[in-house]
């Protein structure tokens, strides 16, 4: 054998061409001898394994974060200066988040394993003149393979014989009804399709009905299946959630570095002895750290994920939950996700008028049409009768509308048996069937069209044969066929005997016409819903297929992804010809892709994710398996989808219903808007400490806390109140706004702002009390400090609940959890000022009713301010709507 070129274009090539290169004789196949040469030379048939990362390597990697770097000096910091509990909590934190994250990476690279199941077990071959059962392993190029119907494709291969093949490619390619193959060259274009090399099958789809002969041309990686597969040898991309925490890590741990650096030099510079200012500093930064974050942020994701179930959406990646709420285009593929992956026959046209499944039959015409489309038919009957039925799926939605008319096919087989027929081929377009009835025999015939319509000299009706116009009739099925629709034309004709099956033109001809069928894979129920809601969420569906341009466009039209029925389609075929600058310029106005294949569908991902779109891919076949993990986030089908492309998802659809991505969207967003209120939360409650200890040296005030009262405040503020928030519920009008900028900082929004505003007023707050305690002798004025700024918390935490909306309409009750974190938390703080044994921990004094009436009104200040600005908030927004 010839060693020819990678990507040679076999399918243009006639058989006779593919065998002399391969050096075989399609009659005899290999000997022996070559095929354990060739096997030496070229491999196995198989996918390329890649050796799994250990687990210290994979536990190594969940440390690499910057903020969890940071947690784990300041657990170090802690320890050194004698703060064991804080070096405690981050310690268990920390191993917190890498115990997920670690089991999350165990599990994220299978879609190589899943593809390598695709590989089918066994082949039967030609060796030597002899049929062989072998491993499909062991196919080499040159191979001849012997298929039949139920077989899968065990390698790529040119067909050299056939008889009626048909193949369900919809994994690889997204073709929604099998393909009939021939073995005919195709013409000499640039790239055809692989869902238009006809003459050609590949590794991984299935033979559904018919035999046929290959040549292998392609094992193992060099199959179109093992293309994919390297395109899913590729790093997962950090969600949007995970760069803007990295990045709000490393501007932390900046602010931490520069406050240390003041308060130790503004002591020095007092005269304080370096050392203790230090770690005064240093005790300082320690408690600037919201600890707590990455634990809250998990817990967040985790109860979303759960709730994300009880929706019917599975959550393989955490961090992809959030994701959602930043997508700005959802990339879909048409066929099982948008589609219901079933033919159904939408209109039949008889006797010049229209049917519909479902409605009354309007004449005897129509009646005779859906019979013949029932008797031509090879569908059976399958276990759970009258509705369901096996077999091709263009045969079993026409049974299925001749049921809709009362029209049984099961009884209509034991009235008319068939006995004789016309088996349909590729180069004949059609079939025919003789039937035996009462009235003698009689032949229908089904087929394209274009092959049927010259064999009709006439239209039939129950009064004997028309005159017919075939132009008229071809007119109107280029139209339908235009619309997207599969059309079939149906006709008839009577014989006083059965005729001789060798002279096909003679019992193929002086047919009457009764009418044209048209099918179409319809779009879900739920999907068009789901489409206006993706649009009015500011969120742009686009859909990316391997189905014909027509098809695509015409679902696309039906569903709202596109306006106009007559929309640019960009088709493989096109964007061959486009380099990434043209295509990026393309991306932002097409909606309709089709023709596609796998590396294609992740150009146009990448082109959009360049012009700062976050990217959703949904899809269900082998060929969406690369995009899908390409994508910002992968979504795939539970109940239809293949292994392949769940393992390469982030997110699996287990209902594979289109319109669970919108719910799924609006809990990214609820999930994202929680995250910020509690970074809002925790960080001003942290300034608002920071302010206190920073500002009381500079007014000449004594350190206002010990590091008890800061731990203390740290653990019970940032803790069950914060873990409440992930219980909000989401904020009126959420799938009303446009998606986040993609490089929209987590403090977006003026959330800075009140960051260091409310925590200066807590720290003026607590400071005006130390000075007006001071002032007057009170002895309790740190219980009293450290009471008021854990209650200004605890008011704060109710209070920035929403962003605009008032804590009165929001109500206490609607987050029942937070309240009663928020009344548990008082509880504590009570317990530790009240109950006796706790106070010398503590170092507290019991409070008067009167100073304790007093910490609970510099609280409600808080509370009266942060409602001040929610009401200019909202003020604003009915003069200048925000921009999310």
């Amino acid at each position: 054998m010839k060693d020819s070129p990678e990507g040679t274009a076999w399918h243009q090539c006639e058989t006779h061409e593919v065998a002399r290169e391969h050096g075989v004789d399609p009659a005899v196949g290999l000997p022996l001898a070559q095929t354990q040469e060739r096997t030496e030379r070229y491999g196995a048939n198989a996918l390329q394994t890649h050796e799994r990362r250990g687990w210290v390597a994979l536990l190594a990697d969940q440390f690499k974060d910057f903020m969890v770097l940071v947690l784990m000096a300041a657990a170090v910091i802690a320890g050194v200066i004698g703060e064991l509990t804080d070096t405690l909590a981050i310690a268990v934190i920390v191993l917190l988040n890498a115990v997920i994250g670690f089991v999350q990476s165990w599990r994220a690279d299978k879609a190589m394993a899943a593809l390598r199941q695709l590989a089918a077990a066994q082949a039967t071959v030609l060796r030597g003149g002899e049929v062989q059962v072998v491993a499909a392993s062991t196919l080499v190029p040159g191979d001849v393979v012997l298929l039949e119907a139920g077989n899968q494709i065990p390698a790529d291969l040119r067909l050299i014989e056939l008889a009626r093949l048909q193949v369900d490619e919809s994994a690889l390619t997204g073709e929604s009804v099998p393909v009939d193959k021939q073995t005919d060259a195709l013409p000499q274009t640039d790239g055809a399709a692989l869902g238009d090399r006809l003459n050609m099958v590949f590794k991984g789809t299935t033979a559904t009905h018919g035999r046929a002969r290959g040549l292998v041309v392609a094992i193992g990686m060099d199959t179109e299946l093992g293309k994919v597969a390297r395109l899913l040898d590729s790093e997962d991309r950090s969600t949007p959630l995970q760069r803007r925490l990295a990045a709000f890590g490393k501007r932390l741990a900046l602010g931490v570095i520069g406050i240390c650096l003041v308060i130790f030099a503004v002591g020095v510079l007092r005269g304080e002895a370096p050392l203790l200012m230090a770690l005064t500093a240093i005790s300082l930064a320690v408690a600037a750290i919201p600890e707590a974050l990455p634990a809250v942020v998990t817990v967040l994701l985790a109860l979303g994920a759960r709730r994300m179930v009880s929706q019917h959406a599975l959550v393989r990646r955490l961090p992809s939950v959030e994701t959602l709420g930043s997508v700005t285009v959802i990339c879909s593929d048409k066929t099982g996700t948008l589609t219901q992956n079933q033919m159904h026959a939408e209109l039949l046209l008889a006797g010049g008028l229209p049917w519909v499944p479902g409605d009354a039959l309007p004449g005897p015409v129509h009646r005779e049409a859906l019979q013949a489309a029932a008797l031509c038919n090879d569908a059976r009957q399958g276990h759970a009768p009258p509705a369901d039925w096996e077999g091709d799926p263009t045969e079993t939605a026409l049974v299925l509308a001749a049921l809709s008319a009362q029209i049984d096919k099961a009884a209509l087989d034991l009235a008319m048996p068939r006995v004789q027929e016309q088996p349909f081929d590729s180069e004949r377009k059609r079939m025919t069937t003789f039937h035996r009835s009462a009235d003698g025999l009689v032949a229908y015939t089904k087929g394209a069209p274009e092959s049927v319509l010259p064999c009709c000299t006439s239209r039939w009706t129950p009064d004997g044969p028309t005159a017919m116009d075939g132009a008229t009739v071809l007119a109107s099925a280029t139209e339908l066929a235009a619309k997207g629709l599969r059309v079939l034309a149906l006709a008839r004709r009577d014989h006083a005997r059965l005729p001789d099956t060798n002279a096909l033109a003679s019992v193929e001809s002086e047919l009457q016409f009764l009418g044209l069928i048209a099918l179409i894979d319809p779009p879900r129920p739920e999907a068009a819903a789901a489409v206006r809601d993706c649009i009015a969420a500011g969120i742009t569906p686009i859909m990316i297929t391997g189905d014909h341009p027509a098809t695509a466009r015409a679902i696309a039209h039906r569903l709202g992804i596109v306006a106009d029925a007559q929309a640019d389609v960009l088709t493989g075929q096109d964007l061959r010809t486009l380099d990434e600058a043209t295509l990026q310029q393309r991306v932002a106005h097409v909606r309709v892709y089709a023709r596609v294949d796998p590396a294609q569908k992740i150009r146009i991902v990448e082109a959009l994710q360049s012009l700062g779109h976050f990217v959703a891919m949904t899809g269900d076949g082998v060929n969406d398996a690369p995009a899908l993990k390409r994508a910002d986030i992968g979504v795939s089908m539970g109940k239809g989808g293949t292994d392949v492309a769940r393992e390469a998802s982030s997110l699996v659809l287990l209902d594979d219903n289109f319109a669970t991505i919108v719910a799924a969207v609006r809990e990214g967003r609820r999930i994202y808007d929680n995250i910020r209120k509690f970074v809002r939360y925790a960080m001003t409650g942290n300034s608002g400490e920071i302010w206190t200890l920073f500002l009381a040296p500079m007014l000449l005030l004594p350190i206002p806390l010990q590091p008890i009262h800061i731990l203390w405040v740290n653990l019970v503020t940032d803790g069950l109140p914060g873990l409440a928030l992930a219980a909000e519920p989401a904020e009126r009008g959420v799938m009303q706004r446009p998606p986040r900028a993609p490089n929209e900082s987590l403090f977006a929004h003026g959330m800075w702002q009140h960051i260091l505003g409310i925590g200066l007023l807590i720290g003026g707050l607590c400071l005006g009390l130390q000075a007006w305690a001071l002032h007057n002798g009170n002895t309790h004025w740190q219980t009293m400090v450290f009471t008021a700024l854990t209650l200004s918390q605890m008011v704060h935490v109710l209070t920035i609940r929403s962003e605009t909306q008032s804590l009165l309409r929001l109500g206490l009750g609607s987050n029942r959890p937070l309240l009663g974190a928020v009344l548990l938390t008082f509880l504590l703080q009570m317990a530790t000022i009240y109950i006796p044994i706790l106070q010398p921990i503590f170092k507290t004094q019991a409070l008067s009713l009167t100073e304790l009436a007093i910490c609970l009104g510099a609280a409600l200040v808080v509370g009266v301010v942060v409602e001040l600005e929610k009401a200019w908030r909202r003020r604003k927004a009915q003069t200048c709507p925000p921009s999310f």
